[in-house]
């Protein structure tokens, strides 16, 4: 009886379980973001470099 007694006040499972909950929250937002960040900076370098394309092309 004493053994079920502590389990039901032992607390760390459920405290690690939030954790692990509360890092996966942050992990798919970052993920996210990146992702939305991502497509905009490949343009955005892509822009530069047709740039440098045709400044390269009418310097020679």
């Amino acid at each position: 009886m004493k053994f079920i007694n502590k389990l039901r006040r032992n607390e760390e499972g459920a405290t690690a379980i939030e954790y692990g909950l509360i890092a996966a929250l942050i992990s798919v937002a970052a993920i996210a973001a990146m992702q939305s960040l991502g497509g905009e900076l490949s343009g955005t370098f892509n822009t530069v470099s047709g740039a440098m394309s045709t400044a390269s092309a009418a310097n020679v």
